[in-house]
């Protein structure tokens, strides 16, 4: 999920459930929600980088709690004067630690997935059930958060009391909201699973499959499902009278099995790669000192953008065996 979101589903939270911590401890409050996305900057320092650090270690039930106890460490060690002093300091360790753990319920939902349990397990936890940018979500947070405001200027106006603390109901309604629209999304993409694992492709039975959200509707989903020869995309719609076309797929063959294929999956980078790819696309090309192998995980997303994208690049000779290999950036995705 992008930062923007997680500002807001922050910023919707301390209003709903801790509507009287002041500016600086909503400052606080907020941003132990949205730190755990610094992990993006490693991008910065290479592809390699970016697949060791992006949802990982920073993406843990164990992180939140540290992120927590950093947005609670200054109200402690500072002892402001004023109304922060008031504030019970278990108070906002709890707001921060709630928004450190929204986070990664919203990343969880999403396709990339999270080392929730880090360091005691590598293994990520994803759901598929949110578009990287979901445009459903935005909306919800931001009329739970703008409605309000404009509702409170129409109040002063009149001149009528306000009851309670501003925005306060507008926030609730909105976090209803979307726990009721993530809840309509699951039993969305299990239709969408079901429907991929119901029919044959080109003639093959699906031995795995995966339904990824798209951001402009609830109701299309994008169905990758790989069979023994082939990877298939392909568009699933769900809901009410919809018809879901298997022969409308687009196929892409794998590349048959040979020793130097081997020999590149079994390579350091290509092992790196495969631990977080989810189907991996492998391509063999002839060159005149042996093969260029090109690993590559075929794309869960038709409207995630220029995303950021990592390839395995292996050189072998005849034999198999590995001349050299790295980590890239995919062409098409984002110049650092």
């Amino acid at each position: 999920m992008d930062p923007l979101t997680h500002a807001l589903a922050s910023y919707s939270i301390q209003r709903a459930a801790f509507p009287r911590t002041s500016r600086s401890a909503t400052i606080a409050i907020v941003l132990a929600g949205v730190v755990a996305d610094v992990d993006l900057l490693s991008s910065y320092l290479g592809p390699s980088a970016y697949l060791a650090f992006h949802r990982t270690y920073f993406h843990s039930v164990l992180a939140a709690l540290a992120f927590a106890l950093l947005a609670t460490l200054p109200f402690s060690l500072l002892k402001p004067k004023g109304p922060e002093s008031k504030i019970p300091h278990p108070a906002i360790f709890s707001a921060a630690l709630v928004t450190s753990l929204c986070h990664l319920v919203l990343d969880t939902c999403q396709t990339d997935g999270v080392e929730l349990l880090w360091p005691l397990s590598p293994r990520r936890v994803v759901m598929d059930w949110l578009a990287p940018l979901d445009l459903w979500v935005l909306g919800i947070l931001l009329a739970g958060i703008l409605l309000p405001l404009l509702s409170g200027l129409v109040t002063e106006e009149i001149g009528a009391r306000r009851k309670g603390p501003r925005g306060r109901l507008g926030a609730s309604l909105a976090l209803a909201a979307l726990i009721l629209y993530l809840l309509v999304r699951s039993v969305f993409h299990g239709d969408a699973i079901a429907a991929l694992q119901s029919r044959i492709y080109r003639g093959e039975l699906p031995h795995k499959v995966a339904a990824f959200a798209e951001s402009s509707s609830p109701f299309r989903w994008h169905g990758i499902v790989e069979t023994e020869r082939a990877l298939h995309d392909v568009e699933v719609p769900v809901g009410p009278g919809s018809e879901f076309d298997p022969s409308s797929a687009v196929t892409s063959y794998k590349p048959g099995p040979s020793p130097v294929l081997n020999a590149a999956r079994s390579s350091t980078v290509a092992q790196r790669f495969l631990d977080v790819a989810r189907f991996p696309k492998a391509a063999v090309e002839q060159t005149s000192g042996g093969f260029h192998v090109i690993l590559r995980a075929f794309p869960y997303s038709r409207d995630s953008g220029p995303s950021l994208r990592v390839q395995a690049l292996i050189d072998t000779d005849p034999s198999g065996k590995i001349l050299s290999e790295e980590l890239a950036w995919v062409p098409s995705s984002r110049a650092f």
